[in-house]
C-alpha cells in the first residue's frame, strides 16, 4: 500500500476488515505525518464543511478519510481539489481513503475519480496470514477472517462479535446506502443467502419465499455485493456449442458471518452441520480468489448437462486459465463433470483443493493441494 501511494492522485481501501484496516492507515499516517480524519466522529465530519479551505490548508500532507462511506458528497470537491494539485505538480499520493463499501456505489451521488484513484481491497485474515497449523485453518474458517472475530479468547466471544456485527450492518451501515429497508426483512434475506450459499442465484425464487419482486431482492444482492458481504461469481463462457448455465454462484464472502448467521456456535456444531460442504467451498474460492494476481477474472463453469468446474481463473499473462475444484475430503475423486468440463477449457493448469494436508498428482493433469499450497502458488504469480 505504501508503494501505491506513489502512484495514483487517491488509495481507497475497500473493507471492511475493521481493526486492521484502521490500525494499517493510522500506522501510516503516523510515518508520513499526516491528516487523519474519523468520519464516524461529528466533530472530524464537522473539519470538512468547507472541503476546499481544509484540503488546501493541508496540501503538502498525506490526508486519510476513514469511514468515507459516511460523507459520500466529499467524492465532487475531492475530484476538483485532485485536478487542481495536478497542475502544481501534485498528482499523486494525497489521499487515502477508506470505506466498507464499493466506490461505485458512494460514488451514485457524486462524481467519478476515473483515472484519479487506485484500489486495493483490504480483506479479512486469509489463510497464507494465519500459518499452516491445521487447527489454525480451522479456526479461520469457523470463526472468518474479522481480525477481532478471529482473535477472540473463545469462539463463545468470536460468535458475540460477529452477531453484534450482522446486527450493526443491519441496523446503522446498509439503511446508508438505499432506501430505508426493514432489518428484520434484511436480515431474513441475507439469512436465506446463508442457507444457499454457492447455489445459482434464483431471485424468483427468493422474491416468493420474502413476498417481494424480483426487482427489489436483485437490487438487495446488488447492494450487499456493494458492501462486499456477498460475492456473486459470473459463470465462464467457454468458446462451445454448449448450453451454459448463465446466472452467478452467490456466496456470503466471510465464513464467519455465514455461520453466524445459520448459528453454527463451533467447529464441532459445522462438522456434522448440513452446510459443512458449501462452507468449505465458500471458503476456498474467497481465499484464492484473494490471493490471485491484480486483474484476475474469477468465474465457475456449469453447463445443463452437468460439466462443472467450480473456480476458473483467468490470470494475467496466461494463455489459458487455471481451474480449481473444491473437495472437503482429501480423496480427490471426480465426476464425469469435471473431465467434461476440463475438455471444454482445456486449461493450463488443474487442481483439485482439499481439506488434507499432502499435495499429489491425480492424473496427468490434475493435482490435488491443499489451500495454503493453492494459496502461495497465486501469490509467486504476483511476484
Amino acid at each position: 500500500m505504501r508503494e501505491a501511494l506513489t502512484r495514483q492522485a487517491a488509495v481507497v481501501l475497500l473493507g471492511p476488515r475493521q481493526v486492521g484496516k484502521t490500525t494499517l492507515a493510522q500506522e501510516i499516517g503516523k510515518e508520513a505525518d499526516a491528516v487523519y480524519l474519523d468520519l464516524e466522529w461529528p466533530e472530524d465530519r464537522q473539519k470538512l464543511q468547507n472541503p476546499s479551505l481544509f484540503f488546501e490548508r493541508y496540501e503538502g500532507k498525506l490526508v486519510i478519510l476513514d469511514e468515507i462511506h459516511r460523507v459520500p458528497e466529499i467524492f465532487q470537491p475531492l475530484r476538483t481539489i485532485i485536478d487542481r494539485g495536478r497542475r502544481k505538480d501534485r498528482g499523486t499520493g494525497r489521499f487515502l481513503l477508506l470505506g466498507s463499501a464499493s466506490l461505485e456505489l458512494l460514488n451514485q451521488s457524486g462524481e467519478s475519480l476515473a483515472g484519479r484513484v487506485e484500489y486495493l481491497e483490504l480483506n479479512p485474515l486469509g489463510c497464507s496470514e494465519i500459518g499452516r497449523a491445521e487447527n489454525e485453518l480451522d479456526k479461520l474458517w469457523l470463526r472468518g477472517g474479522f481480525p477481532d472475530s478471529f482473535l477472540a479468547k473463545n469462539d463463545k466471544n468470536s460468535l458475540t462479535y460477529r452477531i453484534n456485527f450482522i446486527r450493526t450492518y443491519l441496523e446503522r451501515e446498509i439503511p446508508q446506502f438505499g432506501p430505508r429497508i426493514a432489518s428484520q426483512t434484511l436480515e431474513r434475506f441475507w439469512t436465506m443467502l446463508a442457507h444457499s450459499q454457492g447455489s445459482i442465484l434464483n431471485a424468483s425464487q427468493l422474491s416468493r419465499s420474502l413476498m417481494l419482486s424480483a426487482k427489489t431482492v436483485s437490487s438487495y444482492v446488488d447492494l450487499f455485493s456493494d458492501l462486499l458481504l456477498v460475492r456473486k461469481i459470473p459463470p465462464y463462457f467457454a468458446n462451445v456449442r454448449k448450453r451454459m448455465v448463465k446466472s452467478p454462484k452467490v456466496y456470503i464472502r466471510d465464513s464467519g458471518l455465514l455461520h453466524a448467521l445459520l448459528g453454527v456456535r463451533s467447529f464441532d456444531n459445522l462438522l456434522g452441520h448440513p452446510i459443512i460442504g458449501n462452507s468449505w467451498e465458500g471458503f476456498v474460492l474467497e481465499n484464492l480468489i484473494n490471493s490471485s494476481p491484480v486483474g484476475t477474472k474469477h468465474s465457475f463453469y456449469r453447463t445443463l448437462a452437468g460439466a462443472e468446474i467450480d473456480l476458473v481463473l483467468e490470470i494475467p499473462g496466461k494463455k489459458a486459465p487455471w481451474v480449481f475444484e473444491v473437495k472437503h475430503g482429501s480423496s480427490g475423486k471426480l465426476g464425469k463433470g469435471f473431465h467434461h468440463a476440463m475438455e471444454d477449457i482445456a486449461p493450463e493448469k488443474a487442481f483439485v483443493v482439499h481439506k488434507g494436508t499432502d499435495a499429489f498428482p491425480i492424473d496427468e493433469r490434475t493435482e490435488a493441494i491443499p489451500l495454503g499450497d493453492a494459496c502461495e502458488l497465486l501469490e509467486e504469480l504476483s511476484g
